[in-house]
């Protein structure tokens, strides 16, 4: 069947689609029913079910005659190390720090704190609170220590498991100052802690709550995998950018695991044994999903990269690691390749290396404009697949199905709806609008399984967030439009759509426009207040490795490609030359924060802000601008 008789079967019975999905997975008791709707607009899935994530993960290979195959791939050019863990060491190795942690008091239910770099052990950490029925909630490696409190705060966690250190080009993040500082701010106090220690920065422990990672294993019980029912949460995952109390995310058991397993094939089309790589981080979802937990649960050899995409040495780092480990699919965010291309604007570095075994290049975590597509298509030599999901939905929404049907790319387009999403384009009274139209997107409820069924200790919050807008539909925040042939294209976030003199304009057309220019090597347009029209749009662009031209000519350029491309009603005239943009860890611009300095408003500092000295930066370029005046 192709994408359109598959789509067309899930909406003819939803139920039916994901209970045929549900038998690759190994369960205690089997699911009857797939959907609860009896709380709607709350809803549930795989309730009726139990079944432990680490034995599908892990357990269940091993037993299958696979433990020599492959699990894990740790690669780290910052620490010169590569290792590679089988199946059967990765069951050793996760039993034993389960029963480590039982052994001092974890149970089912229980909160647990993972702040780890990019290390197998932060995977194995994950794995055996899964094993126990324990729910972790990973903090990105080195996030601050009030923020970290804060988390600490909400979820109440047991235990924390942390690295001593994490590494970064050229220094060393010392972890433990941090983890110390935030439990010391908490109200909550951890019964103990597990400290990895790595040899770049040993961390001192403090005696009767610290436990070295090794020494904690000595002489305990492996423990077997705990059954849990299937609207169990699997996890806890912070978005980033939370301002004054955490959002929690959950993440149900069961859903987690039959939409994760569907996706390996249907969209990243790899069969087990293949081997994925998500060049990300596990504090992120894209961590959780796509290195952890989709690939081991269906069989796949997964890659832990810990390094950046320049820098660690240079700009051909990624290539090495696809040709290295024979990388099939490859995933990662188009920040990623706005680095590479800026450093290596003509591609030079992938004719060192044979990628011949990598199938697709997929893109996710910001919207991946034209000319960074364009770019990798034609220097890769494999198609590139822009898809689009949230931390709340855990897997896609929208892109393109190449294990069932590789779709024609339109460039610009995360093509189409997933099984289990019925995605709308609604106004502002949320009623549907005609195709092309620009709205606010929405997905009809209930939402698959996989997605968020609720926050944490935050039912109203999550209501008022994502329910409460358009009722009967979950609320994206995000701004786009659905072309005739059913083809979606995600413009901006709610919030960047901006109204200049009564016309609603998307800064990600205007963002596309700059983006084709080729000097410009990275962008970002933002809504800056204005006395006459409202708002008007204001550019920055970074500038590609050996562009001389001058700044003012640059500005003029794109000034008038945008008025040219979209018309004088953008009213675009104002464009900054700027060395770097502001972003998040995970590599999202943070044009909201930019907006308050241009506009001189207070701001929150961003929790997850890569580099706070770029926001200096920010207010330099804009003054001469006549913003930031505040």
């Amino acid at each position: 069947m192709g994408y359109a008789e598959v789509y067309a079967g899930w909406q003819k019975d939803p139920e039916g689609f994901w209970l045929e999905q549900a038998k690759a997975i190994d369960w205690v008791t089997p699911p009857v029913k797939a959907l609860d709707d009896s709380a709607a607009p709350l809803y549930h899935w795989f309730a009726d079910t139990e079944v432990n994530t680490c034995y599908n993960a892990v357990d269940r290979h091993v037993a299958a005659g696979r433990g020599e195959q492959a699990a894990i791939i740790y690669d780290s050019p910052v620490t010169e190390t590569k290792r590679t863990i089988t199946y059967a060491q990765l069951l050793d190795n996760v039993a034993s720090l389960a029963g480590a942690l039982r052994a001092k008091g974890v149970e089912k239910g229980d909160r647990v704190i993972i702040y780890m770099p990019m290390v197998p052990e932060a995977l194995m950490a994950m794995l055996a609170c899964a094993r126990l029925g324990a729910v972790h909630s990973v903090v990105f490696g080195g996030f601050a220590a009030h923020e970290l409190a804060v988390r600490i705060n909400d979820a109440t966690p047991k235990a924390i498991i942390a690295g001593s250190c994490g590494i970064e080009p050229g220094r060393v993040v010392k972890y433990k100052p941090l983890l110390d500082a935030a439990i010391a701010e908490a109200t909550h106090k951890p019964d103990f802690c597990v400290i990895l220690q790595r040899d770049e920065g040993r961390a001192d422990l403090i005696p009767g709550r610290d436990h070295d990672w090794h020494e904690v294993q000595q002489g305990v019980t492996p423990t077997e995998c705990v059954p849990v029912a299937g609207d169990h949460p699997a996890y806890i995952l912070y978005t980033s950018g939370t301002t004054g109390a955490p959002k929690g995310v959950v993440r149900a058991t069961a859903g987690h695991l039959v939409a994760l397993n569907w996706t390996m094939k249907a969209i990243y089309n790899v069969d087990p044994g293949d081997v994925f790589w998500a060049a990300s981080d596990v504090g992120w979802v894209v961590g959780h999903s796509y290195i952890c937990y989709a690939p081991l649960i269906h069989g796949n050899t997964t890659v832990v990269f810990e390094g950046k995409p320049i820098g660690t040495p240079d700009a051909g780092t990624f290539w090495r690691v696809i040709e290295e480990h024979n990388v099939r699919s490859f995933f990662t965010a188009p920040t990623a390749f706005r680095a590479i291309k800026r450093e290596d604007p003509k591609g030079e570095m992938i004719k060192h290396y044979d990628i011949s075994c990598l199938r697709a290049l997929y893109l996710a975590g910001e919207r991946a404009d034209p000319d960074t597509i364009l770019w990798a298509q034609n220097v890769m030599k494999v198609p590139v697949y822009d898809h689009w999901w949230q931390t709340e939905t855990g897997w896609t929404i929208a892109g393109n199905p190449a294990g069932i049907e590789a779709l024609p790319v339109k460039i610009g387009s995360p093509t189409v709806p997933m099984p289990g999403y019925d995605v709308r384009i609604l106004d502002e009274a949320g009623h549907p609008v005609a195709p092309g139209t620009l709205g606010a997107i929405a997905v009809k409820l209930p939402l698959p399984p996989g997605t968020l069924p609720t926050l944490w200790n935050a039912e109203d919050r999550f209501r008022k967030s994502y329910l409460t807008t358009f009722p009967g539909y979950y609320e994206t925040g995000d701004a786009g439009m659905i072309d005739a042939d059913g083809y979606l294209y995600i413009m901006a976030r709610t919030d960047d759509v901006i109204n200049v003199a009564g016309h609603r304009l998307s800064t990600g057309a205007m963002e596309e426009v700059l983006a084709n220019h080729p000097d410009v090597g990275e962008c970002a347009v933002i809504g800056v207040a204005d006395e006459l029209k409202g708002q008007l749009p204001l550019g920055f662009v970074c500038l590609n490795k050996g562009c001389n031209k001058p700044h003012e000519e640059i500005a003029k350029e794109v000034i008038t490609a945008v008025r040219d491309t979209i018309g004088p009603v953008a009213a675009f005239k104002l464009v900054a030359v700027v060395d770097r943009l502001p972003k998040t860890r995970s590599g999202k611009i943070l044009r909201a924060t930019m907006c308050k300095i241009a506009d001189g408003q207070d701001f929150k500092m961003p929790a997850t802000i890569d580099d706070p000295a770029i926001l200096d930066e920010i207010r330099a370029a804009l003054q001469p601008l006549g913003y930031a005046r505040g």
